[in-house]
């Protein structure tokens, strides 16, 4: 962060300065987290369902915090008080991006219903052959993570790459009043949180606001092959740029191969110039992802051979999306068990049939906040599960009992139209549904051989990363695919 000075703190939140001189200087970082806190940092300090974060001030002290952005006065640091902690630190990085944005800062946000943190990355990434870029690990898309990664930029940073997350309307508005992006990126509108927008349409409505946002001298990057995102063209005064493969586009891939890894080939074609890209990370639905990166890059100043050079050298940088490893025995296991939505659990899918291997298990728990579509989604996943040739499904917890009875019947009816009622492997069993993650470890365990390839995959709230972590642990040592 940009150095600042305690008073500057203060006016920048509309919080009273108590207990220290106003010209003491935040010169580190902000954090929320006192057990991360150096020297010269400064320790916001959040409250919470189960702690107060101004219990930790004096720890926070301890550890070389100059002050704490807090709710109430400690002697032991000089506190800049607040009513809300939360709305404060907006209001912080708001002020920071606004005096880094007046030294040349070009900032990119990121939205839609899947696809935002590989994107980012992907970006983040591209861009940072260009200049001093910050995009930071990870899914730091709310009133906290959006903050935070706009206060780690400084008077260095040439690129900001902000993913934007939202629960409901007026969310992402909000994201763009505390840092204003000049390049806008809308990926797609499924069926993420349906539960709590209520509708696709609500959704399209709320993605839409990043692009009301943009400046009239900015950029909107728009996924053509979506028709509810290319549907927000009008809603900007920026210019648009499309992005598609199935649909014309002013960026766009065309000769889309996948190699024996499921990574991608294709040749990009933007501002009349054809480049091959060849990316590092695993599936066909990384192709969009990384057109809307490539469109970005663009609108922020790279050509197109750059792109498609930079773009070849990314590789995955965020956890528990579809990292790719292989045991010393011989199993891989692809560990996507970050977030789950019916999008991105096809894609998933698509690109574990896609890797070569004895037999493909999908290892998979229930998708959250689809609302009263949930049932019906859930069964429809196990039935494409079994379409897209998985060997072997396993549905974990009582939520994902919908994705074991729609495998179940899928294979049902395929049985019933073939020949031969044994020619999917007579009584080898298609799907299993297990209580909950241990009893799923014990089967996996029991049934999973050396030439498996096993994805896991859920909601992130149902916690199979340690499913897939266990996995990792019981094949030895573990060696990147």
């Amino acid at each position: 962060m940009i150095a600042l000075t305690l008073a500057e703190v203060a006016e920048a939140v509309g919080g009273e300065l108590v207990g220290g001189p106003g010209d003491l200087t935040v010169s580190g970082a902000v954090l929320v987290d006192s057990r991360a806190v150096g020297a010269g940092d400064l320790f916001v300090a959040l409250p919470g369902e189960r702690v107060d974060g101004a219990d930790f001030v004096p720890a926070a002290a301890a550890a070389g915090a100059v002050a704490a952005l807090s709710t109430r006065p400690d002697p032991a640091l000089p506190c800049v008080v607040v009513a809300d902690p939360v709305e404060a630190l907006g209001r912080l990085a708001g002020a920071v991006h606004r005096r880094l944005v007046d030294g040349g800062l070009v900032t990119i946000g990121i939205t839609g219903s899947s696809g935002k943190t590989s994107t980012k990355d992907l970006l983040g990434q591209v861009l940072a052959t260009a200049g001093p870029t910050v995009s930071p690990q990870g899914s730091f898309n709310n009133d906290i993570g959006l903050p935070l990664t706009v206060l780690t930029a400084d008077a260095g940073t040439r690129h900001l790459v902000l993913e934007m997350g939202a629960r409901g309307p007026g969310h992402i508005a909000r994201l763009c009043r505390i840092a204003r992006p000049h390049v806008g990126v809308v990926l797609n509108v499924g069926s993420a949180h349906l539960g709590e927008f209520g509708s696709a349409e609500v959704i399209a409505t709320s993605k839409g606001e990043l692009v009301e946002a943009l400046p009239a001298d900015g950029t909107a990057v728009l996924n053509a092959d979506d028709p509810r995102v290319i549907g927000m063209a009008p809603r900007t005064r920026a210019a648009v740029v499309t992005t598609g493969v199935e649909n014309d586009a002013d960026v766009r891939a065309t000769d889309v191969t996948l190699d024996d890894a499921a990574r991608t080939r294709f040749t990009l074609l933007a501002g009349g110039e054809q480049h091959p890209v060849a990316l590092q990370v695993v599936g066909v639905h990384q192709v969009a992802n990384a057109l809307s990166a490539a469109g970005a890059a663009l609108a922020a100043g790279m050509t197109p051979a750059q792109v498609a050079a930079a773009l070849s050298a990314a590789g995955p940088r965020s956890r528990w999306r579809m990292e790719v490893t292989r045991r010393a025995d011989g199993v891989t296991v692809v560990n996507d068990a970050y977030n789950a939505n019916p999008e991105s659990m096809r894609a998933a899918l698509a690109a574990l049939v896609r890797l070569p291997g004895r037999r493909r298990i999908a290892v998979l728990g229930a998708m959250g906040e689809l609302g009263p579509a949930a049932d019906a989604e859930h069964t429809r996943l196990g039935r494409d599960a079994v379409r897209a040739g998985v060997d072997l499904l396993v549905a974990v917890g009582p939520d994902a009992l919908g994705v074991h009875t729609g495998a179940l019947a899928e294979r049902g009816a395929q049985d019933a139209g073939s020949d031969t009622a044994d020619s999917h492997g007579g009584e080898q069993e298609t799907s299993v549904h297990v209580p909950d993650r241990a009893a799923a470890a014990r089967l996996l365990a029991e049934v999973v051989a050396p030439g498996d390839v096993v994805l896991v995959k859920a909601s992130r709230s149902y916690g199979l990363e340690e499913l897939a972590a266990e996995l990792l642990g019981s094949g030895g040592s573990e060696v990147t695919a």
